[in-house]
C-alpha cells in the first residue's frame, strides 16, 4: 500500500559510504522492522530524491541494487515494490544498524492492573452480554447530518470548555429535569467521555489515598478500578432483593470514616432489582448525618417496561450529598462515548479543572451534534422505538429460556434494563457451562464476573438488547447445546 505521507530515511552525507547504498541499506532495515512490508509501494525515484536531498540518479542507483539483491520489484507502469518474495536475510550485504522497539522497558512501570476488556468473541458468536445496546437501531441518518452541521461551526474545531458545549449541556438538563426529577442546568451538567470518565473523574476529585469506598458487593468492576486508581480502599456491602443493604453501610460507617458509597440504585448492575423505597430513604438520611458522598450511576434509566421508572436518588436530595452520573451509551451507542455528571456547582468546576489536566475536553463536533439531536427531539423518538424493540426482545428471551430451561434457571422478567438475572439450578457448574458456550457460538457473563471476592455463584446475566427475536431464540438453542455438552 502506498502512503501519502512523505517518506523519510536516516541518510549521513558525510559518511564514506555512498549514498547510494546508504539509501538502499536504509530500506533493507525498514523491510527487517517492519516498516516496509511485502507488496508496499515505494515512493518514485524523483520524490524519495526530493526527500533525501539527493540526485534522482542516486535513487536509481539504489532501485537497482535493491532490486538485483531480490528485496525489490518493479512493475512497469505501476511502480516499484516491496518484493512479497524476500531473500533470507542473513549473509545480505546490508547489515541491520536500526533496532525495532525494544520488548522489554527499561524502568519501573509497576504493577498491572486487572484486564477488565470484554471476552473478545468471533463474528459467528451471538453475545448475551449484558448492558449493550443494537446499534444496529441507531438514527445514523440524523446523527450525520447533524454532525455535518457542527463541523460547519469553525469555532468548535478549536478548544472550547472542559464542561461541554453549551447547547449539549442544556439539552441534557431540560430532559433530566422533565424525566427525572433533577434540577439540572447547563451550570450543573458536566459532560464526558462516557460514564468511565465521569466514575474516574469523580474518584480523583472526591478521593485521597486511603479513603474508605463503599461498594455493592455484586457490582461494576470498571467502578472499583476507577476507584483503587485514586487510591481508595474499597469496602464491599451485600446486596439482596431490595437492593443494597443499607444496614451493612450504617454497621460501617460506625468503625470506619467512609468518604464516598457507589449505587446503581435503579436497576441494580448486575442483579437488576430496584433499590426500595424505605432504604432510599435511609441511605440519603445517613449520607447527610455522615456527610458521605452517594455516587448514584444511573446507567439504563431510558429502559423500564413496567410501570414508570422510579425518580434517581438525586431528585430526592435536599442536602447535596448525591453526584448522579449517566450516559447516552445505551440510547445511542457506546462509540460515541458521551457521559455525563450532575452536581452541584462547586463540584462541576473541580471536575473541569482535573479534567483539563487528562483529557482538556471533549469531542465539541460531536456532542453539538447529539445536543441538536436532543434539542430537535429525535433522542427522545429513537429512545421510545428502541424501548419498545427491548421490551418485545426481553419476552421472548424469557420465553425462551423458560421453555428450554424449565425450572433449572429461576428468574423473575425484569421490569427494565437490557439483562436479566437468573439463578442456576445447583447440579450446574455456571464457569464451565460459560467456557462450553463460547465453543457453542454464544457467549454470556456469570455470577463470578461481577463478584467483589471473585467466587462462583451459581447465577448468570443475560443480555437481550442486541440481538434481534430470531438470534435470541438461536441463542438459547446453543445455551442448551453447551450445557448438553458438558454431560
Amino acid at each position: 500500500m502506498k502512503s501519502r505521507w512523505r517518506f523519510e530515511l536516516a541518510l549521513n552525507p558525510l559518511a564514506k559510504e555512498p549514498l547510494f547504498l546508504q539509501i538502499a541499506r536504509s530500506v533493507v532495515d525498514d523491510v527487517r522492522r517492519g516498516r516496509l512490508r511485502p507488496g508496499d509501494e515505494l515512493p518514485g525515484s524523483r520524490s524519495l530524491a526530493v526527500s533525501a536531498g539527493t540526485h534522482r540518479n542516486t535513487v536509481l542507483a539504489a532501485y537497482r541494487e535493491l532490486v538485483a539483491e531480490g528485496w525489490l520489484t518493479v512493475e512497469p507502469a505501476r511502480g516499484t515494490f516491496v518484493s512479497t518474495e524476500l531473500p533470507e536475510v542473513s549473509g545480505r550485504r546490508f547489515s541491520a544498524t536500526r533496532r525495532a522497539m525494544p520488548a522489554r522497558v527499561g524502568y519501573d512501570v509497576g504493577p498491572l492492573g486487572p484486564d477488565l476488556s470484554p471476552v473478545t468473541v468471533g463474528p459467528n458468536v451471538l453475545s448475551l452480554s449484558g448492558g449493550i445496546p443494537d446499534v444496529r437501531l441507531i438514527p445514523t441518518a440524523p446523527l450525520a447530518r447533524a454532525f455535518r452541521r457542527a463541523l460547519r461551526a469553525r469555532s468548535l474545531l478549536g478548544y472550547g470548555d472542559p464542561r461541554g458545549p453549551r447547547v449539549l449541556r442544556a439539552a441534557l438538563g431540560k430532559m433530566l429535569s422533565a424525566t427525572r426529577g433533577l434540577t439540572a442546568s447547563e451550570d450543573t451538567v458536566f459532560v464526558t467521555r462516557g460514564s468511565q470518565m465521569a466514575l474516574d473523574l469523580v474518584a480523583r476529585t472526591l478521593v485521597a489515598p486511603g479513603d474508605v469506598v463503599a461498594v455493592e458487593a455484586l457490582g461494576y468492576r470498571w467502578a472499583w478500578e476507577a476507584f483503587r486508581a485514586a487510591g481508595a480502599r474499597l469496602v464491599p456491602l451485600p446486596v439482596d432483593e431490595r437492593g443494597l443493604r443499607v444496614d451493612a453501610l450504617e454497621k460501617l460507617v460506625k468503625t470506619e470514616r467512609v468518604r464516598l458509597v457507589y449505587v446503581t440504585p435503579h436497576h441494580q448492575y448486575p442483579t437488576t432489582v430496584a433499590l426500595s423505597a424505605g432504604r432510599r430513604i435511609e441511605l440519603l438520611t445517613l449520607a447527610t448525618r455522615e456527610r458521605i458522598a452517594v455516587l448514584e450511576d444511573d446507567y439504563d434509566h431510558e429502559f423500564h417496561y413496567n410501570g414508570r421508572p422510579i425518580l434517581p436518588l438525586a431528585s430526592a436530595d435536599h442536602a447535596g450529598v448525591v453526584v448522579y452520573i449517566g450516559t447516552l451509551s445505551k440510547v445511542l451507542a457506546p462509540g460515541l462515548r458521551i457521559g455525563y455528571v450532575v452536581a452541584p456547582e462547586a463540584l462541576v468546576e473541580r471536575l473541569a479543572r482535573v479534567r483539563a489536566h487528562v483529557d482538556r475536553q471533549g469531542d465539541l463536533p460531536l456532542d453539538s451534534a447529539v445536543g441538536e439531536l436532543l434539542e430537535d427531539g429525535d433522542v427522545q423518538r429513537h429512545v421510545r422505538r428502541v424501548r419498545r424493540v427491548y421490551a418485545t426482545r426481553r419476552d421472548v428471551l424469557v420465553e425462551a429460556l423458560g421453555t428450554a430451561f424449565g425450572d433449572r434457571l429461576s428468574f423473575e422478567p425484569p421490569p427494565g434494563g437490557t439483562a436479566l438475572w437468573a439463578k442456576v439450578d445447583s447440579s450446574i457448574d455456571v464457569d464451565a457451562w460459560s467456557e462450553r458456550a463460547l465453543t457453542c457460538g454464544v457467549s454470556f457473563q456469570a455470577a463470578r464476573y461481577f463478584a467483589f471476592d471473585g467466587r462462583s455463584r451459581n447465577f448468570v446475566r443475560f443480555g437481550f438488547a442486541q440481538l434481534d427475536e430470531k438470534e435470541l431464540q438461536e441463542a438459547v438453542r446453543r445455551l442448551v447445546a453447551a450445557l448438553r455438552s458438558g454431560r
